[in-house]
């Protein structure tokens, strides 16, 4: 049975009280793990929608073009975001699709208020941009708004230039496109690599990235991944960003997560910023914490439970 469309949808986590959400809207982010993914959408089959808008350029404008497709002509948009980080370009953004709308602000944010119109301008080149891509031609796959979409981050270089040969059964926690995932997997002795990431962009590039069998995929929230206490390694690069701002809490509950899901004198290899604190995190749980590389910033740890 094919199931309807959803009436309204919302992107993203809306700021309480600054637009009318409509209740039961459904949500479109894939920052939101089993979230309905806007590409499986038909065009003009929902009524509404509530967007906040991300901050990449090109992240902003396949958003936005994906939203538009989707909604019917006649139906209503609010789209919002802070004005430093994309809210003052929202308007330009909409009028470049052919939009015309009411402008707002509140609380360090900016509104648009507008009909979809029966006509649209660019929105498939705007989808193709900002749409799962291969980015050599090759086979790797990433996509705009992804941590990292288009390179090789120096702390993941660094930590892939560190890592030892692995063995056994190991996590990559926020796993990203999955280079990471490829390097542990080139040692013969990995029996099983679980790849987590909260992003389901990056899942859907994992997938065809990472293509060893002795793989699985789970798309959560790493910090909450259940784990059983019996894992011989993990992998991560945690991030340390959240709404644009420096949250080092982030990097402590990957720290935490993965010391639950380590088996006793399993290995956590992990790479930081040089200056976030996480020493006293790690020692904390683990019974051995070492850096292992220091280069361009960034530190390697390997922390032994």
């Amino acid at each position: 049975m094919t199931q309807s469309p959803p009436t309204d949808l919302i992107y993203g986590t809306v700021p309480h009280g600054l637009v009318p959400v409509p209740e039961g809207a459904v949500q479109v982010s894939p920052l939101f793990p089993q979230s309905l993914g806007l590409d499986t959408l038909a065009d003009a089959c929902v009524d509404n929608a509530v967007v906040l808008a991300p901050p990449g350029t090109a992240e902003r404008a396949y958003v936005l073009a994906q939203i538009l497709r989707v909604v019917k002509p006649g139906g209503t948009l609010s789209v919002l975001a802070p004005k430093d980080q994309g809210g003052a370009r929202l308007r330009k953004a909409l009028e470049a699709f052919g939009c015309a709308g009411h402008e707002d602000s509140k609380a360090h944010h900016r509104m648009v208020y507008l009909t979809r119109p029966a006509q649209l301008i660019g929105i498939e080149a705007a989808i193709q941009a900002g749409g799962l891509q291969d980015l050599t031609g090759h086979g790797l796959w990433s996509q705009p708004g992804v941590f990292s979409w288009d390179r090789l981050d120096p702390g993941s270089a660094l930590l892939l230039k560190t890592l030892p040969p692995l063995a056994g059964k190991g996590m990559d926690l926020g796993c990203g496109i999955g280079l990471l995932a490829n390097a542990v997997l080139t040692s013969p002795k990995i029996t099983n690599l679980i790849l987590v990431d909260i992003d389901g962009r990056a899942m859907a590039a994992a997938a065809r990235n990472v293509t060893d069998p002795r793989t699985q995929r789970i798309w959560t929230d790493a910090r909450q991944i259940a784990a059983a206490a019996d894992q011989d390694f993990i992998v991560m690069n945690p991030p340390f960003h959240l709404s644009g701002a420096e949250d080092r809490r982030l990097g402590q509950a990957f720290i935490q997560a993965a010391a639950r899901a380590l088996r006793k004198g399993g290995t956590c290899w992990m790479v930081a910023n040089r200056h976030l604190p996480y020493e006293e995190t790690l020692n904390t749980l683990f019974t051995k914490v070492e850096v292992k590389a220091q280069a361009q910033g960034y530190k390697v740890f390997e922390a032994k439970k």
